[in-house]
């Protein structure tokens, strides 16, 4: 009997899914190539081979840690595309990548699954599949949706997060008066915006010290706490450094730009001891490995799934109703992959921004459910009452929805609200850009 242990190739019914890592790509080739041929081919450069076979790849060697092809599907395309020789055959292929491969590294994982293959012409990677042995390497969230709701003491609701504008180049004072409006009226949250880390206009332990003082002082008047997230991005290992300082200074939660400094290192935060605070993940460079739709990785892993993997308790990710150009069919699954059942990690907070306006609060809500976090910033700042008016009509557009009170109706009895809807009008989709993603 032929063994097939050592090809590259198998029926999913003939290895244990539970020790491997199941990849799912997109790709397209000249019709001469067959998908059969290249997605082994794949397989073998992502684990034990190169281009030619070499002395030290072993039969033993390729049945204990060759990635296997275990599904190759054509996209259906009329017969006369197929026939065209200017055409290229789509096709869906699914790689199984031993987890003796990769361990519980983020960093061998994204080397297998992405690595050499986003070089490869039209190969996009679409999901990926952890078995439980894979994330149980991993903390994940450390306090997740329940956790960072316990802390804030609010139940039943969406919470709301405001990011300080401008963006950056203002001195400690000015975002001292700003977070405390912001937080007068009603912030759960307050952020940095990612434009502004450790400057030397205006540093981290500053901030967090001047903030903070501001977070009891509302406090004492309303009886509602304040997260704030200090962004603490920055060169390795000064971030890390800079984190346990802030952490130190009293800061109750931090933010890091995570694909700018890289997913190791936002679970290594994550799993920092000293760092025992919710984690705000920011989406900054993300577009540039979802937005194509023929390489590159989907949305949905780049903004939901690998963070939480990596332990972010909140995601802000772009809404499709501001300004971001994003389609609604990958804003969906990006909040999925970030709140369904994971194995053993905790849900993430999905924190929809970019634009956002009092009009847009009930659709968000409508798509996502009540345990998100809506983030917004010159919806707050911009109100003509200022900011503590703006976060008020944020709250007041929550409440509405809530009670199941139409907008407008709640508007005529709420004048911050009334004031925010003259000035921005109702929902409406892709008011900056069109949409194209």
């Amino acid at each position: 009997m032929i063994d097939y242990s050592s090809k590259p190739q198998a029926l999913p019914e003939s290895i244990d899914l539970d020790d491997f890592i199941v990849a799912t790509y997109y790709g397209a080739m000249p019709r001469e190539m067959l998908a059969y041929y290249v997605a082994p081919f794949l397989a073998v450069e992502q684990s034990t081979g190169t281009w030619t076979p070499v002395p030290g790849e072993t039969p033993e060697v390729r049945a204990a840690h060759v990635a296997k092809v275990i599904a190759v599907w054509e996209v259906p395309q009329w017969e006369f595309e197929v026939m065209d020789e200017g055409k290229e055959r789509q096709y869906v292929m699914q790689l199984a990548f031993p987890v003796r491969n990769i361990e519980y590294q983020i960093p061998m994982m994204l080397t297998a699954t992405v690595g050499n293959i986003s070089m490869g012409g039209k190969v996009k990677l679409l999901d990926l599949h952890f078995p439980k042995k894979y994330t149980e390497g991993f903390q994940g969230p450390k306090f997740g949706i329940d956790g960072v709701y316990d802390i804030l003491g609010v139940k039943g609701r969406p919470l709301l997060n405001n990011m300080i504008k401008p963006c950056t180049g203002y001195k400690c004072e000015i975002g001292t008066e700003l977070f405390y409006q912001a937080a007068l009226g009603g912030c759960d949250c307050i952020k940095d915006d990612e434009l502004i880390a450790d400057m030397a206009f205006n540093r981290v332990e500053d901030r967090v010290k001047a903030y903070m003082a501001m977070e009891k002082r509302v406090f004492e008047e309303t009886g509602e706490h304040t997260l704030y997230t200090v962004n603490v991005s920055d060169n390795l290992p000064k971030m890390f450094e800079t984190a346990r300082r802030a952490v130190a200074a009293g800061a109750n939660a931090i933010m890091v730009n995570y694909l700018a400094v890289g997913l190791p290192a936002l679970q290594a935060l994550a799993e920092d001891p000293e760092v025992n605070v919710p984690i705000m993940a920011h989406m900054d460079c993300a577009g540039a490995l979802y937005e194509s739709h023929y390489s590159g990785i989907s949305s949905h892993l780049v903004l939901g799934k690998l963070p939480r993997l990596a332990g972010a308790d909140i995601v802000v990710f772009p809404a499709p109703y501001g300004k971001a150009p994003f389609l609604k069919e990958r804003f969906m699954p990006c909040a999925d992959a970030m709140v369904y059942p994971l194995h053993n990690l905790k849900p993430t907070i999905p924190m929809p921004s970019g634009g956002i306006t009092p009009s847009m609060v009930a659709q968000c809500i409508s798509d996502l459910g009540p345990e998100i976090m809506i983030g917004a910033g010159g919806g707050i700042h911009a109100h003509p009452a200022g900011p503590a008016a703006g976060a008020k009509a944020f709250r007041q557009a929550i409440d509405a929805y809530m009670q199941g009170i139409p907008l407008e109706e709640h508007a005529q009895h709420h004048q911050e609200l009334a004031q925010a809807i003259g000035v921005w009008g109702h929902l409406h989709q892709g008011n900056f850009f069109k949409e194209q993603s």
